[in-house]
């Protein structure tokens, strides 16, 4: 099964992203300690752990997207491309090659809608069903392998977590912890963007500006360590943040060879508002989760990180509070 990686990032419309995500973003985190002014939201914790299984290669090439659908098709026809294109959050074009493949292959069967010729109802074969079977069973191996630091019951508490994170017409379609996790990350990270709309902003620019901000100048290699994340990731973001003056580039005083990076006073204005859109997207995750369920996501979550993070307990080598020293 193609890692969630893979899976499902573009709207659910045909319109673009406001700001296209790169393969360098989408494979930008590493293994490494993570900076405690992060780790107290769920959108950032859902983001670590889908590159964490996505990470994680098995040696299958089945597209994920194929199980979706065919998953979705299980119980009923469905009587609108469209309108299942968007209750599983692909894109309307995406759509059309999938079900072209699943047809190719004998799968799915597309048929008129007799009440609206302009649309097709999308039927299940019985080859399809063999083929979901073993899906399922992939499925359910590569879940088993990437949630295997939680027990049984905290596996289901996770999945029935995650699910509150869904529109509620998605909820039913969307199986296994692996793909509530993609879906969860990949709704969350447009959700807080849209919230910074008409800004050039972006909620990924929180991470970078907040340590700049509390900690003073430093190399880009060192926000790099500091956010646990790859040097070329760490490099578009610092280009992005300096392209709108938000960051400058000076020499380190204490190695001229080197720059360090700081927030200019744009910077800091803009930070106001990227910590706004950040706290409001936690609260609408709060809200979603009811009562107490933020926190129990948050700890699930930190519990499957743990193998890739420093050894420690969570309140101390795990998390880091500022940017490492200067050499």
């Amino acid at each position: 099964m193609r890692r969630a990686r893979d899976e499902v990032q573009e709207p659910a419309n045909d319109g673009d992203p406001a700001v296209p995500v790169t393969r360098t973003e989408e494979t930008a985190e590493v293994p490494g300690a993570l900076p405690e002014s992060l780790t107290g939201y769920v959108s950032y914790l859902l983001r670590r752990v889908h590159a964490q299984f996505s990470a994680t290669g098995d040696g299958t090439d089945t597209d994920s997207r194929d199980f979706l659908v065919l998953d979705a098709l299980t119980g009923q026809d469905w009587a609108s491309q469209l309108d299942l294109a968007e209750r599983l959050g692909i894109n309307r074009t995406i759509m059309v090659q999938v079900i072209d493949r699943l047809e190719a292959r004998g799968e799915v069967q597309r048929t008129r809608n007799p009440d609206n010729r302009r649309q097709y109802v999308l039927s299940l074969t019985d080859r399809g069903r063999t083929a979901l079977g073993a899906m399922r069973r992939a499925v359910a191996e590569r879940d088993a392998r990437l949630t295997a630091v939680l027990t049984p019951r905290e596996t289901a508490r996770l999945d029935e977590l995650l699910t509150r994170l869904l529109p509620e017409s998605a909820q039913p379609l969307v199986q296994g912890t692996e793909y509530l996790v993609a879906q969860v990350h990949f709704r969350l990270r447009r959700h807080g963007d849209d919230k910074l709309t008409g800004t050039g902003l972006r909620v990924r620019h929180y991470g970078p500006l907040s340590a700049l901000v509390a900690s003073g100048p430093c190399s880009q290699q060192q926000l790099a360590e500091f956010l646990a994340i790859t040097g070329p990731a760490a490099s578009q973001l610092v280009d992005e943040l300096v392209k709108q003056g938000l960051v400058r580039r000076g020499r380190d005083p204490h190695d001229r060879r080197r720059y360090a990076l700081e927030v200019t006073d744009e910077g800091r204005e803009k930070l106001t508002v990227i910590t706004a859109a950040v706290q409001e997207l936690a609260d609408d995750v709060a809200a979603m989760l009811g009562p107490g369920g933020e926190n129990e996501l948050r700890a699930l979550l930190l519990k499957l990180l743990e193998p890739t993070t420093n050894s420690g307990e969570h309140s101390g080598e795990h998390y880091k509070s500022t940017v490492p020293a200067r050499g």
